[in-house]
């Protein structure tokens, strides 16, 4: 590049003024200089190019042939050198010089599309400068008339198409203007269409148009939008090799597009899928980078951080007053330091973020397009401080920046609800230190307009109405307007028509919706349950049934089913008490019978519904496949598939009778669990604790319990101590006093009412506890008194997790034969644990007993008792005793095992059997489980259950040896 400089000064000396050649050379040397400034970076060079093509200018007047062609040299280096320093007067002059040019390329001119293009450039970078709408108009009409001019096949097409999309995606984003940003798409799918693969610029056409799709997502909230958006950055992505310079910033890209989708649907595989992006994307990046802030957002790994600020300082350093990149210095030099404040509480970080963030502002004259970005800036920054040290005038002044952020957003601009819910979010922080009511009313004002400029399907429409909701109710406390409530309650109630899908923060909206509702003892509180329920059914239709999951669902649900039963209850509403007990309990396991559940019951008359059948079943069996195997590059193909899955759903609940098809069941479903014997509810919450009798053919009969959720945690805590000990000189007088505690408050009443309802002595009953009463053996309970009856003397309990498991076992067992293939397994010397000795003896007497009168007869012992040997033979019998060690695992329930030869026996939910029918558990703590979580019985017991076995007797249930059927 030197050497061609000097040949074109050693040219220029040969053509002193008055030469011929000498306005080509004063050019040639010009544009020499340019590309050399492009390359090293050196201010001189563009200096003495400048001035080379003002006097190459001046020899080639108006009526010059070569004129337009000098007036657009001057103008591009005059743009580059504002580029670079950021002085307007640079960008004035060149757009001037750039008119002048078009206005000599009329109609016709071979190089008029160029002059429109280069025109069409510097006028969306004024418009980004000084944010005058007119100057981005301009830029569309230009971009508009050199795509006309560059045919189809024309090498500049793709460039024109892109520069009209992206200048296009502008204007909606200053006006709002839909089509303008469906435009924007369909430019950017064109210029797509002209880098086929191979082309250098395909990666970059991929990743204008998956951002277009994000913002139109953002906008509208049509999933297809966001994961074609995901799927074109992933693209992207592939084009790009290791070394490739923009490689870090696509996976960059693809992250934020799969934590946005996180944020909406709230799937982790996404959001673990970005954290492992941004870990790559970081290791691309040299020290200093200025994306080491983005991602250290996302990753939150503090040694980054500190690096991080460390070398923005440095940066700031190399870039003085007047540097066009001093602003982006401070900048980001100020987020930085505010998110190691979040971090780590360091009040000196947050004041110096306040400080840059103020020098930042500076540089951001009025009119800019960053400038309102920086007051939101400044204004969170100063939010911050005063929520740390409460002083007024950091709230103040927040709030007249969130003002002057707001005043830069006019009507139809993208940014105006934001700096709406902004400034509103500001003012009740005010109204909540000082008690104004003028900013509260002013805040519901601004959240209310904001709700206006957010169109169903916005992404930021749930937020905007949660922030107006939790607003008016603060305004009904204030005030005790009954308005304000009723408003607030329907506000909240829109929630779930509103969005796609649901995640964690909209369960979280509804758990407080439900709190205020029932410490204000308002008559809403049952219809927030009943939404909270159904955002929790909807969230967990997203997550795969494992051990990963668990703990999400766990802390969403919590206490949420038995809180739901409390309140039916309380306002009278017994059927949807037993409706709501049933969705809010066992989710893991009705989300794996959803994947599970038989078709060959449903009529599906016609070639039609034959085919949907076929598709609901094939869709079931690849959705489960791919969720046990959950590895983290399948959630793509998880995402789509779920997809695929619910419209499949849809179709079926189109279809004559089929409506509520795997949807929660109605009460008149559920009742159906009494036909063979009365179900007992009984129910521990916060609010009360109850017992409801389920029969054939009455509706529910409601018995009070006059005992608190805290007594039973104790009597609870005392019975599993009771289990632990067993054996010792003292459990016996402990457990007697448990079992006349559960007969006198909870079973006597059971019993005094079963009698009045005509359930005869020795009839069967089904205990269905919920919450801590799982954990007790409701079946013992008795006065141990001389003449009395104790429960087993009366009744013969059985228990069911749920009534849908109860119904949907009988359903199965309907199509079971009369013969009876029955497997004995025991497993007396496994691989870990203690010899159990009594195993042999066990299975010997077992097969004496059995022989004679089951149709086949298998015994599996010792040596061949393994992991694959077991899982084999069970394919084959539908009978099932099963002796060795339970090995529960209280941290991830759902690894619990039995102990076999070779290790752990853990796949029995994904077994094939065919036809279980009645399984016997001689294994210790077979129905130990999440005591966290005990309504999800994720334990040994249920897993059985729900691998189809119509019976399971646990013989060593809680670890006491006594007999309870599970169904």
């Amino acid at each position: 590049m030197a050497d061609d400089v000097e040949q074109y000064r050693a040219a220029l000396k040969r053509c002193p003024p008055g030469h011929s050649d000498r306005p080509r050379s004063l050019n040639n040397l010009a544009a020499s200089l340019q590309e050399r400034f492009m390359q090293r970076g050196v201010p001189s060079d563009l200096d003495e190019c400048i001035e080379l093509n003002r006097a190459a200018l001046l020899l080639r007047p108006l009526g010059h042939p070569d004129r337009s062609l000098s007036l657009n040299n001057l103008a591009v280096s005059l743009r580059e050198r504002f580029t670079d320093r950021g002085v307007p007067s640079d960008l004035d002059e060149s757009i001037e010089l750039s008119g002048n040019a078009l206005l000599l390329r009329p109609l016709g001119h071979h190089d008029r599309p160029f002059s429109l293009y280069n025109l069409a450039v510097s006028l969306r970078e004024r418009f980004m400068q000084r944010g005058v709408l007119s100057d981005l108009n301009e830029c569309i009409e230009l971009n508009r008339a050199a795509l006309f001019l560059f045919p189809s096949g024309h090498p500049p097409r793709s460039h024109s198409l892109n520069n009209l999309a992206v200048s296009l995606g502008d204007r909606f984003r200053q006006r709002g203007v839909p089509s303008d940003l469906d435009e924007s798409i369909e430019f950017h799918r064109a210029a797509l269409l002209l880098h086929p693969l191979g082309h250098s610029d395909r990666s970059l056409s991929l990743s204008n148009l998956a951002v277009s799709l994000q913002e139109r997502f953002t906008q509208r909230g049509v999933p297809s939008d966001l994961d074609e958006s995901i799927e074109l950055h992933r693209a992207a992505l592939l084009m790009c090799p290791s070394s490739h310079s923009d490689r870090s910033q696509f996976l960059n890209s693809l992250a934020v597009s799969l934590r946005e989708r996180f944020t909406q649907q709230g799937a982790p595989s996404d959001l673990d899928e970005c954290i492992e992006l941004n870990r790559a994307a970081l290791l691309l990046l040299p020290p200093g980078h200025l994306s080491t802030v983005s991602l250290f957002t996302q990753q939150g790994i503090p040694s980054d951080l500190d690096e991080s600020i460390e070398l923005h300082r440095a940066a700031l350093l190399l870039r003085p007053l007047g540097h066009s990149d001093r602003p982006l210095s401070l900048s980001n030099l100020a987020i930085s330091l505010r998110d190691r404040f979040t971090q780590r509480g360091i009040l000196s970080d947050l004041d110096e973020c306040i400080e840059l963030n103020r020098a930042a502002l500076l540089f951001f004259t009025p009119g800019h397009s960053v400038r309102s970005t920086c007051l939101n800036n400044l204004a969170l920054s100063l939010q911050d401080r005063f929520t740390e040290r409460g002083i007024p005038s950091d709230l103040d002044e927040c709030i007249e920046l969130n003002r002057a952020a707001l005043s830069l957003s006019p009507l139809g601009h993208s940014d105006r609800p934001t700096c709406l819910n902004n400034l509103a979010f500001s003012l009740g922080d005010r109204f909540r230190q000082r008690g104004v009511p003028s900013d509260l009313d002013e805040s519901i004002e601004l959240n209310r307009t904001a709700l206006l400029l957010l169109p169903s399907g916005h992404s930021d429409r749930s937020m905007c109405l949660s922030n107006l909701a939790l607003s008016l109710r603060d305004r009904f406390m204030e005030r005790g307007v009954p308005s304000d409530f009723d408003e607030a309650f329907s506000l909240f109630l829109q929630l779930p028509h509103i969005s796609h899908a649901v995640s964690r923060r909209d369960l979280t909206v509804a758990k407080s919706w439900i709190t205020f509702a029932e410490d204000a003892n308002h008559d809403c509180a049952l219809i927030a349950y009943q939404t909270a329920l159904k955002f929790l059914d909807q969230h967990v239709t997203l997550l795969s049934p494992s051990s990963r999951h668990f703990d999400v669902v766990r802390m969403a649900s919590a206490s949420l089913a038995v809180d739901a039963f409390s309140c039916s209850i309380r306002h009278g509403a017994l059927t949807t008490a037993v409706e709501l007990v049933e969705q809010g309990r066992a989710v893991f396991w009705t989300q794996l019978a959803r994947l599970s559940s038989p078709f060959d019951e449903l009529s599906l008359p016609g070639d039609t519904g034959g085919a949907l059948a076929t598709e609901f079943k094939q869709l079931s069996f690849r959705l489960r496949s791919t969720f046990d195997k959950s590895t983290e590059d399948q959630s793509p193909q998880i995402r789509q598939l779920t997809m695929q899955w619910n419209d499949v759903l849809s179709r079926i609940r189109m279809l004559p009778d089929l409506s509520r098809f795997l949807l929660p069941p109605l009460f008149s479903d559920l009742q159906k669990a009494a036909e063979e014997g009365p179900v007992i509810i009984v129910n521990a919450s916060q609010h009360s604790c109850d017992t409801l009798i389920v029969l054939r053919d009455q509706n529910p009969v409601h018995i009070p319990i006059d005992i608190s959720r805290t007594k039973v945690s104790e009597l609870s805590f005392d019975f599993q101590s009771v289990a632990e000990q067993f054996g010792s000189s003292n459990h016996q007088n402990t457990l007697v006093g448990i079992l006349r505690k559960l007969w006198h408050d909870i079973v006597d009443p059971v019993v005094q009412a079963l009698k009045k309802s005509d359930v005869q002595p020795g009839s069967r009953i089904w205990w269905c506890p919920t919450a801590e009463f799982t954990l007790l053996p409701l079946h013992g309970a008795g006065p141990y008194e001389k003449g009395r009856d104790n429960l087993s003397q009366i009744y013969i309990s059985s228990y069911t997790p749920t009534l849908a498991a109860l119904v949907r076992a009988r359903q199965r067992f309907s199509q079971y034969t009369s013969t009876q293939y029955f497997v004995a397994i025991g497993q007396g010397n496994p691989d870990s644990g203690n010899e159990l000795r009594c195993v042999a003896p066990e299975l010997a007497d077992i097969a004496k007993r059995l022989v004679p009168i089951v149709s086949s007869f298998t015994s599996l012992e010792d040596s061949d008792a393994t992991v694959q040997g077991v899982l084999d033979t069970l394919n084959h019998n539908q009978w099932l005793h099963l002796a060795c060690h339970g090995m529960p695992n209280r941290q991830q329930p759902f690894e619990s095992s039995f102990a076999m030869r070779d290790g752990p026996l853990m796949d029995i939910i994904r077994s094939n059997w065919e036809n279980p029918e009645f399984a016997f558990l001689s294994a210790c703590h077979t129905t130990v489980g999440d005591e966290k979580s005990p309504d999800e019985s994720i334990h040994l017991a249920a897993a059985m259950q729900f691998s189809g076995f119509r019976s399971v007797i646990d013989w060593t249930a809680r670890g006491l040896r006594w007999r309870c059927t599970r169904l």
